[in-house]
């Protein structure tokens, strides 16, 4: 390197410090409400991405773009020859870009707060490690022509990266000094932690049943080889179990007037809907609509379910009350 090219360079770096600066002050010293809605949205478009995977699987577009990286082996994206297919494949993929950009807003505008705010930091972190991950999973899954397991997979991860979104939304509104200190009683928390349970196996159990099921995503995917009706019944058992102790809690939550008892409620909901989806398309041969909502359902059901437990556990506003001033600044 010439004299004058070092010199070009030192000036560079030079320029470049006082714009990272600017940069730096410009993110957010507090939990505003720039946090709050950005959180918002990378939690919807995480679970716009499950939506977008079922209509992949459901519409055998699985193969639609048929490598990875790359839709086809010379084009990043796809072509007007691949069809309808290429189209869903290709805008899912986009979407996994878009639902990565998100997260890391997220972490951006908690990361002058990550002292103060580490369990923000830690929560928004993993989602950005998470997207990144799921994207290799997802390379993976058409490199295996969908093989059905890694399918699965795929799904439950972005289940559960929809539930570490809806932990840094409960966060959010909880005090720095949040340990727990307001948790309900050891038997109302072993409860919800046994109702979690089985809301982890009943999703599991739906997955085996879909791998299972007619709609693999493309029309030479193979199938896990488990007898898909007898599936169905052994999902819909925890289903029950699920509900029956939703309810019990709920009982119990109402008459102690405790306050997760709105979320009991409507995670009661979440679940009526799911039990009578899965019962409408179990008797009307699994038609791709109802099948989609029941995948976008159970992300749902994951994530309230998510709520609830910390909720329970101490670690959110529904226990301790209401984020007070200096907690979340709305303007």
């Amino acid at each position: 390197m010439s004299a004058d090219q070092r010199t070009a360079a030192v000036r560079g770096a030079g320029t470049a410090v006082p714009v990272l600066r600017r940069w730096w002050q410009r993110l957010p010293d507090s939990l505003d409400r720039r946090v709050v809605v950005a959180a918002w949205v990378s939690f919807a478009v995480q679970v716009l991405l499950v939506a977008t995977g079922g209509a992949v699987r459901l519409t055998s577009s699985g193969l639609g773009c048929p490598t990875w990286p790359l839709c086809t082996s010379d084009s990043l994206v796809n072509t007007p020859e691949m069809g309808v297919h290429g189209v869903i494949e290709f805008g899912n993929r986009t979407l996994a870009g878009v639902v990565g950009v998100a997260a890391v807003v997220v972490l951006l505008l908690v990361v002058r707060v990550r002292r103060e705010r580490r369990d923000l930091a830690m929560l928004a972190g993993t989602v950005v490690l998470g997207v990144a991950a799921q994207a290799l999973v997802g390379g993976v899954t058409v490199l295996t022509g969908l093989n059905p397991f890694v399918v699965g997979f795929h799904y439950v991860a972005s289940v559960a990266l929809a539930c570490v979104c809806a932990a840094f939304l409960v966060r959010l509104r909880a005090e720095p000094a949040d340990d727990g200190a307001g948790r309900a009683p050891a038997a109302f928390r072993a409860a919800t932690a046994a109702l979690a349970t089985t809301a982890v196996v009943t999703i599991l159990l739906g997955v085996l049943t879909t791998g299972a099921g007619p709609h693999s995503g493309d029309a030479q995917a193979g199938r896990n080889g488990f007898d898909a009706t007898l599936l169905q019944h052994v999902h819909a058992w925890p289903s029950y179990v699920l509900v029956a102790g939703t309810v019990t809690l709920a009982v119990v939550a109402w008459a102690r007037r405790m306050p997760v008892r709105g979320w009991l409620l409507a995670l009661l909901a979440l679940q009526g809907v799911q039990v009578l989806l899965g019962l409408y398309q179990a008797r009307n041969g699994l038609p791709v609509v109802a099948v989609g909502a029941h995948m976008v359902l159970a992300a749902l059901l994951a994530a309230a379910t998510t709520v609830v437990v910390l909720s329970v556990a101490g670690y959110g506003p529904h226990v301790h009350g209401p984020a007070r001033s200096g907690t979340v600044r709305r303007g």
